[in-house]
């Protein structure tokens, strides 16, 4: 069995048989052996590996450049290093898959704007990382908050005849050759011939739903995906975007104050518990971008406080 390279990094005693798997951030040599940095995704911090000449698969070290999968097993022990209290001393090590010597994304700082042109490698930068273990925690923690209070968790149509809300553009949905469609004796393309019988959109909101279901079931709650097709790029506007829509029968509007109020607090206490180092390196990024910005441009919001 695999551990985690974040289970490693919190072991509370030495071990003398462990396996871990990831990929190779940076390595170092000499003559007798290798160090390998080693991360998984489990959390921001690579593990020390130490390769010896002569191990199992210790032949293939010159292959593991940064970016490079690896597997690896032996011993955790106590490091004598500055800044990690455990590293592997391996007994064997395979090069699972090699890497380019160009491997665009190596073990510095890079900018979101560089890491969209490689959008298959950028979960791997650490701000990425970052974002999406923070995303998967906040969003059991919705779950888990809702559960505690014995709402019913809604799966509501992504496909739906409804524009929910009227406020704006929608995506639409259709089998129709967008280039001779159907149409009727006006001259109106005729959705009667569509999939549906009707025109169809992706959804903007699941809150239709969620009011009749709330007639029946009391209190629901939905968690999905809706759309918006405003041709609007501003930081402001998602084409795609997760809502949560809670929706309680016999609710006044002190109960929805109360309900939103315990909601935040629940979800921030829960990210701040689980994803404290994630958060600090959020917060040490967006400061060293706060200080090259002109003062003019800098953000009115307060950091996090240490």
């Amino acid at each position: 069995m695999r551990t985690s390279v974040k289970d490693l990094l919190q072991s509370e005693a030495a071990s003398d048989s462990v396996e871990l798997a990831g990929w190779v951030r940076t390595r170092r040599d000499s003559k007798e052996f290798s160090f390998l940095e080693l991360n998984d995704g489990s959390c921001l911090k690579g593990i020390q590996v130490i390769i010896d000449a002569g191990i199992p698969g210790s032949e293939n070290v010159s292959k593991m450049t940064t970016g490079a999968s690896v597997q690896v097993a032996g011993e955790l022990v106590e490091s004598p290093g500055q800044g990690q209290s455990w590293e592997v001393r391996a007994t064997e090590v395979a090069l699972v898959g090699g890497a380019p010597e160009d491997f665009p994304l190596q073990k510095k700082g890079h900018t979101p704007e560089f890491l969209r042109s490689i959008a298959h490698l950028r979960p791997r930068a650490n701000l990425y990382g970052a974002l999406f273990r923070m995303r998967s925690r906040l969003a059991y923690a919705v779950h888990r908050f809702f559960n505690e209070r014995d709402f019913v968790y809604l799966h509501t149509p992504i496909i739906t005849g409804s524009d929910a809300e009227g406020a704006g553009e929608m995506f639409r949905v259709s089998v129709l050759d967008p280039k001779k469609p159907p149409v009727d004796a006006d001259g109106a393309v005729d959705f009667k011939q569509d999939f549906f019988g009707k025109e169809t959109n992706l959804t903007v909101s699941g809150q239709l739903e969620a009011e009749t279901y709330a007639q029946g079931l009391g209190n629901v709650y939905t968690f999905g995906p809706t759309f918006r097709a405003e041709n609007s790029n501003t930081s402001r506007h998602l084409a795609e975007f997760w809502m949560i829509e809670p929706e309680m029968a016999f609710y006044e509007l002190d109960d929805n104050m109360d309900l939103a109020e315990e909601f935040i607090k629940y979800t921030l206490a829960y990210i701040l518990e689980k994803c404290e180092k994630d958060l600090l390196f959020l917060d040490q990024r967006l400061a060293n971008e706060e200080k090259t910005k002109p003062q003019n441009q800098r953000s009115p919001m307060g950091l996090m406080e240490k």
